[in-house]
């Protein structure tokens, strides 16, 4: 989306990016677990202060736990990056995992169904061209730019714990049948510890960002999604979900792309 404001719903949607988010069912879960969200402030001047925000996530545990673990992350997330006055987004992005932890488990005590649910979260807040994010699980941040793309998120995964280690090679990693075992998320263990941008990241014109879930990075490989982002960010939404059900499609899959446009 570009050019003049856009309103989606009750959604404004400002100059300086084109968006598109998509998520699909896949071909072998009966419900979608995944979650995704965009949001920015109705105010002008609220928006210099805190730019827009886009959240992913993944749920897991059993039916309706991993909908519900996704679904509290994403609203809670927003909630606190929205309705505190703080304007750090840092700080703010951190204060939103916590406490999307503390409401998953508090939710999960309440009702035996829901025993163990957690869920894996990405967010960005983007003031301007100034990128910040915050991460638990192994959902993905990339950053495309000038026909590179590179990982801005790293897994925590027990697989990727074993590649840091030099215990698997990359390729043996790919294929290991634990790769999907978390080592962190959101409602599991007594604290959450969110991975934050180590600084706030400059970006530039033609910068695409693409926050998915592993249904998707599971599928398609760098180089095609790469690809796939040269198109506009529906039509690469589409394409990527697409290629991702060609391939048996095993997960939920969940995609959003930002291309700066300014």
């Amino acid at each position: 989306m570009q050019g003049k404001l856009h309103v989606r719903g009750a959604m404004q949607i400002r100059p300086g990016i084109e968006l598109a988010g998509l998520s699909d069912v896949g071909c072998q879960r009966k419900n979608n677990e995944d979650r995704y969200s965009y949001w920015e402030p109705v105010s002008d001047e609220e928006f210099r202060r805190k730019g827009r925000l886009a959240i992913v996530a993944d749920g897991m545990g059993g039916y309706e736990g991993g909908q519900e673990a996704s679904g509290i992350a994403v609203e809670t997330v927003e909630e606190v990056y929205a309705g505190t006055l703080n304007d750090d987004p840092r700080s703010l992005l951190n204060a939103g995992f916590r406490a999307a932890h503390q409401r998953i488990q508090e939710q999960a005590s309440k009702n035996l169904v829901l025993h163990g649910m957690g869920t894996t979260c990405t967010a960005i807040a983007l003031l301007g061209n100034t990128l910040h994010f915050a991460h638990v699980g192994d959902s993905r941040l990339y950053l495309v730019r000038d026909g590179s793309i590179s990982a801005l998120t790293r897994d925590h995964s027990y697989v990727n714990r074993l590649l840091e280690d030099g215990i698997l090679s990359a390729e043996e990693a790919e294929s290991h049948p634990q790769r999907h075992i978390l080592t962190a998320a959101l409602g599991s263990g007594a604290e959450v510890f969110p991975e934050m941008s180590p600084e706030p990241m400059s970006l530039e014109k033609d910068d695409v960002l693409v926050l998915c879930t592993d249904g998707l990075w599971g599928a398609v490989a760098e180089s095609e999604l790469k690809s796939a982002v040269a198109r506009p960010p529906l039509q690469a939404c589409k394409d990527l979900v697409a290629l991702a059900k060609q391939r048996g499609g095993p997960d939920n899959i969940t995609v959003q792309v930002l291309k700066l446009s300014t």
